[in-house]
C-alpha cells in the first residue's frame, strides 16, 4: 500500500499571549486524506493551534512544515501558503453585501486570478456539492446559520486547498441546523479531503475522524484512532474528559 503523504508536520510549537502559555511543545502530524479531530475543554489551545496553522497567529517558536517545506512568515509570502490551507470559522464570516455566488468567486478571481466565467462554473458545482444550488443570488442575511456555514465551506473549497481547517464549525448554530453542516463535512471526508477539525461533536469525531487529538492546558495529552481513543483511552485526564462529555 502506498504511503500517505504528510501534509502538515508540527514540531515543538509554542505560543504565548503575554504571560499565558497557550501552546506547549505541540508535536503533530496530518497525513493526506486524514480527518484529525482536535477535542478538549474550552481554553485548552485547540483554536490557537488552528490559527497558528493558518498563520493568523504567529508562533513563538517551533516548526510548521507544510508539504515538506518549513514555513517562515518572515521570509515567505504567507498569502501564497494560505492558498493551500482553507479555513472555515465558527461565525461564517461571509461578506454581507455580496450574494452567495459573489462570496464564493471573490477569492478565486482576485487571488488565484481565475477567469470569472470559470470561477462562476466552479462555484455553481460547489453549491450543488453543499446542497445550495438554488441560493446563488441570495444574500447571507436571508440564509439560516447552517446554510451560511455551508456557503463558507464552499467558499473555502473554491480555492482548491490541500487541507481544510474547521474551527468549531457548528458551535454557533441552532441544534437543529448542526446535522446539515456535519453531513457536508462527512461527504468531504469521503471524497478524501484532508481536514483538521476543532469540534465538540463527539459523535462526528467518532464516526468521521481518522485521528482524535485530545488537548488539555496547551498540550496534546493523547492521540489515537477513534476506536481506541473512545473505548480504551490511556491517560487519566482523557478518561475524565470523556466521562463529562456526551458521545451522542
Amino acid at each position: 500500500m502506498e504511503e500517505q503523504k504528510t501534509i502538515v508536520r508540527i514540531k515543538k510549537l509554542n505560543k504565548s499571549f503575554g504571560d499565558l502559555h497557550v501552546l506547549k511543545d505541540i508535536d503533530m502530524k496530518v497525513l493526506e486524506s486524514d480527518v484529525v479531530c482536535l477535542i478538549g475543554s474550552s481554553g485548552s489551545g485547540k483554536s490557537t493551534l488552528l490559527r497558528c496553522l493558518n498563520f493568523l497567529e504567529k508562533k513563538d517558536n517551533g516548526q510548521i512544515i507544510i508539504e515538506g517545506e518549513e514555513i517562515n512568515p518572515g521570509t515567505q509570502d504567507i498569502n501564497k501558503v494560505r492558498e493551500k490551507i482553507g479555513m472555515v470559522f465558527q461565525h461564517f464570516q461571509l461578506f454581507p453585501h455580496m450574494t452567495v455566488l459573489e462570496n464564493i468567486i471573490e477569492a478565486p478571481t482576485h487571488v488565484r486570478k481565475i477567469p470569472k466565467n470559470q470561477a462562476v462554473e466552479e462555484a455553481k458545482e460547489l453549491l450543488v456539492k453543499v446542497g445550495l444550488e438554488d441560493k446563488t443570488d441570495v444574500y447571507p442575511s436571508k440564509l439560516s446559520g447552517g446554510q451560511q456555514q455551508r456557503v463558507a465551506i464552499a467558499r473555502a473549497l473554491a480555492m482548491k486547498p490541500d487541507i481544510l481547517l474547521f474551527d468549531e464549525p457548528t458551535s454557533a448554530l441552532d441544534p437543529e441546523l448542526v446535522g446539515e453542516v456535519l453531513t457536508t463535512m462527512k461527504e468531504l471526508a469521503e471524497d478524501g479531503m484532508t481536514m483538521v477539525v476543532v469540534t465538540h461533536e463527539m459523535g462526528f469525531a467518532r464516526e468521521v475522524g481518522d485521528w482524535i487529538v485530545f488537548m488539555h492546558d496547551g498540550r496534546i495529552v493523547e492521540s489515537a484512532p477513534p476506536e481506541v481513543f473512545f473505548s480504551n483511552p490511556r491517560e487519566e485526564r482523557t478518561k475524565e474528559f470523556l466521562k463529562t462529555t456526551s458521545l451522542k
